[in-house]
Parts: C-alpha cells; sequence; structure tokens
C-alpha cells in the first residue's frame, strides 16, 4: 500500500487510477509554447480532479470532510513537498517545463504559503497540465505516485 495523498491509501495494484485523460493530445512543442501559467491553470484543474476521485472512492467521509482532505492535498505547501520528492526524477525537458512555470510572473500572490512554495508548486501544476496536454498519462500517473509516496527514498 502506497500512501498517496495525505491520508488516502492508494493499493498498488489497483488498475483504476483516477487522473483524467485528455482526448486530442497536442504536440509537445505545441504545449511548451502554451503560457506558463495557463499550463499551470490546466495542472491545478488535473490535480485537483485526480484528488477528488482518490478521495471519493477510498474515503468514507461526508462531503465536507473530503473537501477539506482534498484542500489540504493541493495546497501549495504540499505540492511544494511532492515536488521534491520527483525533480531529480524528471526529464531534461520536464524540467525545463517545472522550471519556466515556476519562475513565471504570476497573476496572483501566495496567501497561505511562502513566495517559494508557491512558486514550486505552480511549477508542479504547469508540469501536470503540461503532460497531461501531451498526453502522456502514465508518465504523469507514475510521478504523482512518487510525489505523494510519503515513504520516498527521495524525501
Amino acid at each position: 500500500m502506497i500512501e498517496l495523498y495525505a491520508n488516502v491509501v492508494y493499493n498498488d495494484s489497483m488498475e483504476k487510477d483516477f487522473l483524467p485523460q485528455f482526448s486530442s493530445p497536442v504536440e509537445p512543442i505545441v504545449a511548451r509554447r502554451m503560457d506558463a501559467t495557463v499550463l499551470a491553470f490546466i495542472g491545478d484543474a488535473v490535480q485537483t480532479l485526480a484528488v477528488r476521485g482518490e478521495v471519493a472512492f477510498n474515503v468514507d467521509k461526508k462531503t465536507g470532510a473530503l473537501h477539506r482532505m482534498v484542500a489540504d492535498c493541493v495546497k501549495a505547501t504540499s505540492q511544494s513537498s511532492a515536488v521534491k520528492r520527483i525533480l531529480p526524477l524528471l526529464t531534461e525537458d520536464e524540467e525545463s517545463v517545472y522550471k519556466r512555470c515556476r519562475n513565471t510572473k504570476k497573476p496572483t500572490f501566495a496567501k497561505n504559503a511562502s513566495i517559494e512554495d508557491y512558486n514550486m508548486a505552480t511549477g508542479l501544476e504547469g508540469l501536470i497540465g503540461y503532460l497531461y496536454l501531451i498526453g502522456a498519462h502514465d508518465r504523469l500517473n507514475e510521478l504523482m505516485k512518487i510525489a505523494y509516496n510519503k515513504n520516498s527514498a527521495t524525501e
């Protein structure tokens, strides 16, 4: 068993994952040319949907409690910790997307996180958005399992 998202246990033998798949993947060059904040916007939605699916199918609680669990998983500080686990595993292309999204000027500011955590979280969201758009579902799933495995060797 792997603890994937805070307090949600993911059975490694399960065939189902909760990441949505983009029905019309784009070429990596097209996705790389997209605005970094747009990639992060998409990645935020993809990650939130995946976490909601995990929580909804694995935790027997009322929706208010489920919402709090999801919010805890997708907040900037959690995302910052998660991205630190996968940074050494990123390909050159993935790292380039992550850094571009992390370093971009943001239209909003961190409310409950440090600027560093907020920037790292934006980088992770951008990477998730990029992998989603290019149809790299298996790679995205692999990275998310590692990112949210609290017993990760890279932690």
